[in-house]
């Protein structure tokens, strides 16, 4: 919803960083206590171009949206790095409960369906690679198609058609929440892959190219599976929106919804996408190199595999934590 720029009533000008709490490809998050209020926080910082980029590009995201569903972000400075560079911070709300991630790992690595659907003071973050769409004057339901260079994100978690490089709207938003569902619901990334992946590249071209879904939870109910399918439909125009999503029977948890599937008619995609069988001939494994298989992918994702875990977000390690325990008093420049 648009709204003012929020982040400037409660902005401070003194503040105290505390230990990392999470880091990134583009910089790190510590938590941070204002000096004149007390009130804890936290400091999102870059030092890259990119990671400069990114932070800016959320702020200005942030500038345009007002919603409880959202984490609030409350300043924005530079500050000078040990070694003189400048560094970009951006203050966001403090969610003392964590990440969904945080939460699954509490209970066993998984969510149980009744914890998925239940309410909570759940909201959305890290709007670093947002693109803002530009027809204002269309409702969401028919908001027009818009082509899009330099698109981001997590690949295993992007609809077909955006890493076709095709056109951009928001039904690919709604392929990526059923790909976080599946994710809450199973403690996995969506189709099966980890870290050990030998072929990722491959992986994306199968999600780009191919005609499977990710495999649903086995475990859940008629009502569950059937909003995964609303969600996972390949072709854009055949998703649900979000106003239809949240109206169905998985999120109001009433049963009334007329036409949800049963089980038996659910079609379970493979265990893994690298299962050779189930690749189209032409991106066989064994008929492409390595090289060939990057220069299909529609868009630059090679500084993605460059990390180590070219899957799993990174954290801050233990070590990280324990050498970031001394608060350091920060002031605005």
């Amino acid at each position: 919803m648009a709204g003012k720029w929020r982040c400037s009533s409660r902005q401070p000008t003194e503040w105290l960083k505390g230990k990392v709490i999470g880091s990134g490809s583009f910089g790190t998050v510590h938590l941070a206590i204002d000096s004149s209020t007390g009130a804890l926080f936290v400091v999102k910082s870059a030092i890259s171009d990119a990671g400069i980029t990114s932070l800016k590009n959320e702020a200005s995201i942030l500038e345009n949206l007002d919603s409880p569903y959202i984490v609030e972000c409350i300043g924005k400075d530079v500050s000078f790095a040990e070694n003189g560079e400048i560094k970009y911070n951006l203050f966001m709300e403090y969610m003392a409960g964590g990440s969904l991630s945080d939460v699954a790992q509490n209970f066993g690595g998984a969510l149980n369906e009744k914890l998925i659907r239940a309410s909570g003071a759940v909201k959305l973050a890290d709007f670093g690679c947002a693109k803002r769409l530009n027809d204002n004057k269309v409702s969401s339901s028919k908001m027009s198609s818009q082509r899009y260079n330099g698109i981001g994100g997590t690949p295993l978690w992007m609809a077909p058609e955006v890493l076709r490089n095709e056109a951009l709207n928001f039904a690919a938003d709604i392929w990526s929440l059923g790909c976080t569902v599946i994710e809450m619901a199973t403690g996995r990334p969506p189709w099966g892959l980890d870290a050990t992946s030998k072929n990722p590249m491959a992986a994306l071209l199968k999600i780009a190219k191919g005609h499977e879904l990710p495999e649903f939870p086995r475990h859940f109910s008629a009502e569950g599976l059937d909003f995964l399918q609303k969600c996972l439909e390949r072709d854009p125009e055949k998703r649900w929106t979000s106003e239809k999503l949240a109206s169905h029977p998985f999120v109001t948890g009433k049963p009334t919804y007329t036409t949800v599937c049963s089980r038996k008619e659910v079609a379970f995609s493979p265990t893994s996408v690298l299962d050779v069988a189930s690749y189209d001939s032409e991106y066989d494994d064994d008929s492409c190199s390595q090289d060939e298989l990057v220069s299909r992918v529609p868009i630059s994702l090679k500084c993605y595999f460059m990390e180590q875990n070219f899957l799993l977000p990174k954290h801050a390690s233990e070590n990280q934590l324990d050498s970031s325990d001394n608060w350091i008093t920060v002031r605005s420049r």
